[in-house]
């Protein structure tokens, strides 16, 4: 029977490695059940009946992605254009425009949907800016910023934002806002734009791939330690 003998070092580098491995798969194996509730509860949240937006301070984690209904009017004097593209990858702008609301008083920064780049100045879609006291539904979101430092800027003195920047957005106009935005359902507009409906929801659930990846090291990680392990206790006996 062939000895096995791997010695103290590799012993001593495999065990703790293949110890982090394996905790580092039920990691994923446990994040996947998370991720698979997370998306649970937001299609669970967009197929409900929108409720009203309460006024005054919310926790923008607890409203995000969750349907609203507001009741007011548009600022289109002050609207601000972010710039997005479309599922087919045409390049153009969302429009946000202020919204206040007409019992609680408040302002809501609204995303009423996306122009292509030759519809970007409101003169140019007059038809849809519409005036007036309006009931319109959405789907609320939280603010989102830079996630790497060396990105671009947005642009505030041009006003063209590249991230959901709401505080910078606010300050821009010199308003206090709501802490969430709401991004509107796709409804018939004059003229055809604003596009609204332009929620997009991608929350890639890749653990189970992570998960098996972690394990497959442990295991080549345990394999190749056994056979050096085999082959150094023969050249031993030899």
């Amino acid at each position: 029977m062939k000895k096995f003998s791997p010695g103290f070092v590799p012993t001593l580098i495999t065990v703790p490695c293949v110890v982090i491995l394996l905790a580092l798969t039920v990691w994923q194996v446990n994040r996947y059940s998370w991720k698979v509730d997370l998306i649970d509860q937001i299609n669970n949240q967009l197929a409900a009946a929108p409720v009203t937006l309460p006024a005054g301070e919310i926790v923008p984690e607890e409203w995000h992605y969750r349907r609203v209904s507001l009741t007011g009017e548009f600022d289109h004097d002050n609207e601000l254009h972010l710039f997005a593209h479309t599922e087919k990858g045409r390049s153009g702008f969302q429009i946000i425009t202020p919204f206040k609301r007409s019992d609680e008083g408040d302002i809501i920064l609204v995303n009423r949907g996306w122009v292509p780049e030759s519809k970007k100045e409101p003169q140019t879609r007059a038809d849809g800016q519409i005036p007036g006291e309006v009931t319109v539904t959405g789907v609320a979101r939280k603010p989102w910023g830079k996630s790497w430092s060396f990105l671009p800027g947005s642009n505030a003195e041009d006003n063209v934002w590249l991230y959901g920047e709401l505080s910078e957005m606010a300050d821009h106009l010199n308003v206090k806002v709501a802490p969430v935005f709401v991004e509107l359902d796709a409804i018939d507009i004059p003229g055809g734009f604003p596009r609204g409906g332009q929620t997009r929801v991608s929350l890639p659930n890749n653990h189970i791939q992570y998960a098996f990846t972690w394990l497959g090291l442990a295991i080549a990680l345990i394999v190749i330690y056994i056979l050096y392990g085999l082959k150094r206790g023969r050249s031993k006996q030899e």
